[in-house]
């Protein structure tokens, strides 16, 4: 018994995966060819991967958006979570690192639920928008530039059905966004959705030492 979350040391963390993990060929081979680029650091690991993948069943998830694709690692596990009709719409800039995550979810036979979409994030959520699919999607998770978190969570409240569920990554920055000496860009950013999404009475809240940090938000009706 515990009360409060037990700190992960190599040891710990090892026996964790050994224990928990469940993670397809297809999704191992992915986080191995990114983990050799210079900006491996983005992709999230294989227990949020695992689970957000329980989340999405949990949630009976069919429409999913993701904003930040990177190499495609969370969309393939949202994509391979979800039913057969199931569809994600995921958000990128980059056709650099979207080209790798295309080469795997072809391999993984789930291309077809995947609609990839390039361009600025901001603008791609509000074409959503124009496009009728407000309060169409039951998942949202985030894991973008972190400056543009609070508009994502706007355009995200307004295309999230109610009691659909948004995820956003990287809330815990490190611990940065816990000390007041540290001011950039990004930790103001975050440390200011924080403390808005706390007193926000649209969603029901909780707030994870997951990964990096990983909030979630349910949307109340």
């Amino acid at each position: 018994m515990s009360n409060r979350s037990l700190n992960l040391d190599d040891r710990l963390y090892a026996y964790l995966q050994n224990v928990s993990l469940r993670e397809p060929a297809v999704l191992a081979a992915l986080r191995a060819e990114t983990a050799a680029l210079p900006m491996a650091v983005m992709q999230i690991s294989p227990e949020q991967g695992q689970f957000m993948a329980l989340l999405l069943k949990l949630t009976g998830a069919r429409r999913c958006l993701e904003i930040g694709t990177f190499t495609g690692y969370s969309a393939l596990v949202c994509a391979l979570a979800l039913p057969a009709d199931g569809r994600l719409v995921a958000l990128d800039i980059s056709e650099e690192w979207t080209a790798i995550a295309r080469r795997y979810w072809a391999e993984a036979g789930v291309a077809d639920r995947i609609d990839l979409r390039l361009g600025v994030a901001g603008q791609t959520l509000r074409q959503l928008i124009a496009e009728g699919l407000g309060g169409s999607f039951d998942f949202i998770f985030i894991d973008a530039d972190k400056a543009g978190y609070d508009d994502y969570l706007e355009q995200g409240h307004k295309l999230l059905r109610a009691g659909g569920l948004m995820v956003l990554d990287n809330v815990l920055w490190s611990g940065k966004v816990a000390d007041p000496s540290v001011h950039d860009t990004d930790t103001d950013a975050l440390r200011a959705l924080n403390q808005k999404l706390h007193i926000d009475p649209r969603f029901d809240l909780s707030m994870l030492p997951v990964g990096d940090g990983l909030t979630l938000a349910r949307k109340r009706a």
